[in-house]
This record gives structure tokens, sequence and C-alpha cells, in this order.
């Protein structure tokens, strides 16, 4: 894909977005001295003039929200993995002018958590509902050989999250969130809530805690993360799945295999570092 130099990250809110600083990292180090990677703020009704024009330089967009399933209707393919969960974060322009739609957040969770020796659990924790925890589950059908239990605050996300799980082939427990600190021992714990949500879980963590993968990046770490880990529990944050899913973006946008994952992580670290310097 070497005449394609261009791509972007689309979504609204972007202006916080590290796609930039990731992709660019990825560039330097690959020699792909031609390209550009940029932000821009575009909402679901802006998002169809927008694709209409690109021109042939562009290779691919990643998408945040909420775009991620405004764009299906517009893509001229889907993979299986963004179908399964009815998003798409990665849309590779071909040179015939095609657009088509992939997930890499799924795989990305699948590859931080074998990077941190997470192969298979017999069964796992997710706390919260919504697009983070659908592809939660979908990761999990690659993890988990046993039931998952999805911790929510209504019965309209429980019902969603148990329709997700038979969609995925996955067996999903649902409880109230009030009983969140009864999950916490599960051998995976994913966290899929937003900025404060589980800080109250903090003072619930086990003895001998297992693995936590917290989605959150900013601020790094939450109260669960920082107990977690002062237990002796292996962490995740969210700059690993942010860096395993655009490592893949690299891939399949440039056409070159393996990403460098060590210097994108670097750029991420760096980025979110100098970001609570100011």
């Amino acid at each position: 894909m070497s005449g394609a130099l261009r791509a972007a990250v689309l979504g609204s809110p972007i202006t916080h977005s590290l796609s930039p600083v990731l992709h660019r990292a990825a560039y330097r180090a690959l020699g792909l001295t031609g390209w550009r990677y940029d932000r821009f703020e575009v909402d679901e009704t802006g998002l169809p003039g927008f694709l209409d024009g690109l021109d042939a330089s562009w290779a691919g967009l990643s998408l945040t929200m909420p775009l991620k399933r405004a764009v299906i209707p517009l893509l001229d393919g889907v993979s299986d993995t963004a179908a399964s969960v009815e998003a798409v974060n990665t849309v590779v322009l071909t040179p015939g002018g095609r657009r088509l739609g992939d997930n890499t957040d799924i795989p990305g969770m699948v590859a931080a958590l074998r990077e941190r020796g997470v192969e298979r659990v017999a069964g796992a924790t997710v706390l919260g509902a919504g697009a983070t925890a659908s592809s939660a589950l979908a990761a999990l059908a690659h993890v988990c050989t046993g039931e998952v239990t999805c911790y929510v605050r209504s019965a309209a996300r429980a019902d969603e999250m148990r329709g997700w799980g038979e969609r995925l082939g996955v067996p999903v427990r649902t409880a109230d969130w009030s009983r969140a600190d009864e999950g916490l021992g599960a051998p995976l714990v994913i966290a899929t809530t937003p900025v404060g949500a589980t800080d109250s879980l903090a003072t619930a963590v086990p003895e001998t805690p297992g693995t936590l993968f917290d989605v959150l990046y900013e601020p790094w770490p939450t109260r669960l993360a920082a107990a977690w880990s002062s237990h002796g529990g292996t962490v995740l944050g969210g700059l690993d799945l942010l860096v395993h899913q655009a490592v893949l973006q690299v891939e399949e946008m440039t056409g070159r295999s393996p990403g460098p994952l060590a210097a994108m992580r670097a750029a991420g670290e760096q980025a979110l570092a100098d970001r609570s310097a100011d």
C-alpha cells in the first residue's frame, strides 16, 4: 500500500485521542517518512460527507465514539470480528476504493492479556455494560473456558449482556452492581466503567487477586488498579489495550507486519507523562 500515505482518527470529542501519537511513532519506527496521521472532529451526521471526500491518498481510519456503529452502513464490507459486536473501529481504504471495516479492540485485548501470560482462565468478571463490555465478552470467548459474570446497574443492561453472551457463545450470568465486590475474586476481572465508577471497590480487593484489566488510561492508575497492584495482582490498563489495537491498525493500513509495539508503547507512555506534568 505504498501509494496510500494518509490516515486519521475520527470521533467526537477527539481532542485527547492518543491515536496520532501512537500511529506517528509507528511510521517513524517503520521508516514510512511520507505517511501522515491526523485527528478530525466528526460526528454521525458529518461522517458520510467526510468519507465521500477522501481521495486515493488515504489508507485508513481509526474510529472512536460515536462512530463505531454509525459507520457500518457506509462500508463495502465488515469483518466477522466487527460484525460479532456490531462495532467497527478500523476502516481500511483499498486502492480500488473499497471501504472495509474491522474491529481491532477485540484481538487487541486478547493480545494484551497474552503478553501478560493470561492465555486461559476458568472464569471471569466484567464490570459494567455497553460497547466496551461487549468487546470484552468477545475477547473472553478466546480466553475464558467457564462462566462470565457481568455486574450491571439495570435490568435492561443485564438483558443486553446476556444477549451478547448468547450471540458470542459465552455463558453469561448477570448480577446487580451493588454486589460487584463479590466478583473481584475471579481469575480475571475486566473493568469497562467510566472514571470513578470502581473507586468504591478498591477496599474490596482480595488478599491474593488474579488479573485486573481496567480499560481506563487517564487518569492512571485508577484507585482499583492501585489497590490491586498493592496486593500483588497483575494489572493491565487502557494504554495496553490502546497500543495493542493500534498495532493491528497500523499493520492493516500500511501492510507492514509486525507493527512496532515497543516504539508505540513508549510514545504513549511519554505522552501520558507529559499530560500529567502539565
